[in-house]
């Protein structure tokens, strides 16, 4: 997953580290202390012999160490940059990356003996984790709050979010929760269907009316049934729709009115790059968003989307699609992402 910005990663990491490495080292000077004649009445202390040639080198060894200039590494922040952008990371993002390497390695004093590949990766583990945020756990979230927890499903048509509401009721079930599924997307041709097939491959009840009945309606009698059944968790599905149609997203407010979801969670792409960053942001400003979905994460080898879409809408990740099982859909772990990116280090 992300091989791509990996390897571009790896590459930046190693060019940053030759530039640090490069640094000549500067002796730190030792203070000068004035010979004194001894006070009335006490004897000159016993001279010591002088150090010797190894220990004048040992000590110079010790109290030498390196401090890391702007000027140093620009060229190397400069590469990265690039390397970010390439990538499908936001600009802002880039930014915000650079401007947190840097921080951590201007000034930075490091003693001889020290890894300057530890410094660069602290660096850089440190940047990408204040971008990605700290995700988001469902199952703590649904343990501590009141039950049927209703978890309401939007975005673009052909993202996969169908079978990302499968894939996630697939999950919970598996957690232990009881699940039930809205079959809230009434217009497309064959989603009541598609979905109906998914919930009883994995053994979860489905919701549905007619094809071309109101959703409101549907999502309403699947809350009641959750209710009255003591369900753990509703997941609703709804209809793809771009913010740009004004009819769907009013649907979509209807939708909000009568379901009052706990959760709403916006799916696109991974392979969307910034095209998905863009339409999150405008989802979240028109219709509000609680947590992010990323499908198709194991195609995508840039991953600019993911690493940018917490920070630029300010809504954490929530889950990636990596495949086409119902398992193949893991919870956004930031630090695991970041450990992978930077090869384990």
């Amino acid at each position: 997953m992300f091989g791509g910005l990996k390897e571009r990663l790896q590459a930046a990491r190693n060019r940053l580290s030759s530039s640090i490495g490069a640094v000549v080292a500067t002796p730190v000077a030792e203070p000068v202390v004035p010979h004194l004649p001894p006070a009335a009445g006490t004897t000159e202390p016993e001279k010591t012999a002088a150090p010797g040639f190894v220990e004048k080198v040992k000590v110079l060894v010790l109290e030498r160490e390196l401090i890391v200039s702007d000027k140093n590494i620009a060229e190397a922040l400069s590469e990265l940059e690039m390397t970010l952008l390439e990538s499908d990371v936001a600009l802002p993002v880039t930014d915000a990356i650079i401007i947190s390497v840097r921080k951590n390695l201007v000034g930075r004093h490091r003693k001889i003996g020290e890894s300057v590949d530890a410094m660069v990766v602290s660096a850089l583990k440190s940047a990408l984790l204040e971008v990605l945020g700290k995700g988001f756990d469902l199952k703590e979230y649904i343990n501590t709050h009141p039950r049927p927890v209703k978890i309401l499903f939007t975005g673009v048509n052909g993202t996969g979010k169908t079978t990302s509401v499968a894939k996630i009721g697939s999950y919970l079930h598996k957690q232990g929760f009881s699940v039930v599924i809205g079959a809230g997307d009434t217009y497309r041709a064959g989603a009541i269907e598609q979905i109906a097939v998914h919930a009883e491959r994995i053994g979860i009840k489905v919701i549905q009316h007619q094809e071309g009945a109101d959703p409101s309606a549907v999502l309403f009698d699947t809350v009641q049934y959750a209710i009255s059944h003591k369900i753990d968790v509703v997941l609703a599905d709804t209809a793809g729709r771009f913010h740009t149609k004004s009819n769907l997203m009013n649907q979509l407010d209807k939708i909000k009115r009568v379901m009052k979801p706990d959760l709403v969670i916006y799916v696109d792409e991974a392979v969307a790059g910034n095209d998905a960053v863009i339409r999150a942001a405008e989802f979240d400003r028109t219709v509000g968003a609680d947590a992010i979905v990323l499908t198709k994460a194991d195609m995508d080898s840039r991953g600019g989307a993911a690493i940018s879409i917490a920070h630029t809408i300010g809504k954490p990740l929530m889950f990636l699609g990596v495949g086409q099982s119902y398992d193949d859909i893991i919870p956004f772990d930031p630090a695991g992402v970041v450990d992978e990116l930077l090869d384990g280090a």
